[in-house]
């Protein structure tokens, strides 16, 4: 289990009085992204790995996926508090179905909706939590979630330079690419105060959102689909200058565009190599056919 923190003071006892309680017996992790509003002190009692910087939630699990030596591994938010049986369930799942890799949970917000029950992948290649699936869904959601250990990392493990969000989704589609399974288990439970420890909507979270995701298709999508999105991309921010009636949104906001298009570019050389180093068991056309749009 790796839960990974970042100012989590507010929540964080929750998280853990929560897994305290789990049926299944498991060791903890906790990864402190060099919190200075005094989680150090509250977490000081378990086992805790402190980095000396802040590396998002994607740097922070890749920053232990070797001190895991079981076959499973959780990644747990530190704002999520999951049901006594949640782990127990994702488990005995992922035991009786050999041909699946990852086990995404049932997601609940505090108001008792649904956050997730799975991750879908968009015709235009994002990831899109869905809220009604059926067993089998494209990925998982990384804010709750059990994973073969030894498949996590035959397949390349997390991708730290993410920083933040689509770890989960590029996580997912090397799993496929390298012939595994997701499943989605709904007894598996989690309340998630979503946006504790982020802000979705603010400029960061836009450019997380719209770098990874380009970062995700250049590694892991069809070569024509990812540099057909790279330059859609590119000429949507090319034409905003030029438009009445831009949205109001900060991912529509030309200089945050332009800033992903410099860091993927700055990028590109090194997500080149990578993607040669992906595992193809399955085809990268074949998973997106299957997959794109549903």
């Amino acid at each position: 289990m790796v839960v990974v923190t970042w100012r989590g003071r507010d929540h964080i006892t929750a998280c853990l009085d929560a897994l305290k309680a789990q049926k299944s017996p498991h060791r903890t992790i906790i990864v402190d992204n060099a919190s200075d509003d005094g989680t150090a002190e509250l977490i000081s009692g378990h086992e805790v790995v402190r980095l000396p910087r802040n590396r998002g939630y994607a740097g922070g699990l890749a920053a232990v996926l070797g001190m895991v030596d079981t076959p499973y591994v959780a990644w747990l938010n530190d704002d999520a508090a999951p049901d006594p049986s949640w782990l127990a369930e994702l488990e005995s799942a992922l035991d009786g179905d050999p041909g699946a890799a990852a086990a995404t949970s049932s997601i609940l917000l505090t108001d008792g909706s649904t956050q997730s029950v799975g991750v879908a992948l968009t015709a235009d290649g994002h990831g899109k939590d869905v809220v009604l699936a059926g067993r089998e869904v494209f990925g998982f959601c990384g804010g709750a979630a059990l994973l073969r250990t030894e498949e996590l990392k035959a397949v390349g493990g997390v991708p730290a330079s993410f920083f933040c969000y689509y770890e989960d989704t590029d996580t997912a589609w090397r799993l496929r690419l390298a012939g595994h399974r997701v499943i989605s288990v709904g007894p598996a439970k989690v309340r998630h105060r979503h946006g504790a420890s982020t802000r979705p909507g603010s400029t960061l979270f836009h450019r997380w959102n719209e770098r990874n995701r380009l970062l995700m298709l250049l590694r892991c999508a069809p070569a024509s689909t990812a540099f057909t999105q790279l330059a859609r991309f590119g000429a949507i921010t090319a034409l905003l200058p030029l438009r009445g009636n831009v949205p109001d949104a900060a991912n529509f906001r030309f200089g945050l565009r332009a800033k992903v298009l410099g860091e993927v570019l700055l990028r590109l050389p090194a997500t080149l190599v990578q993607r040669l180093r992906v595992k193809t068991a399955v085809s990268r056309r074949t998973v997106w056919q299957d997959w794109a749009g549903r």
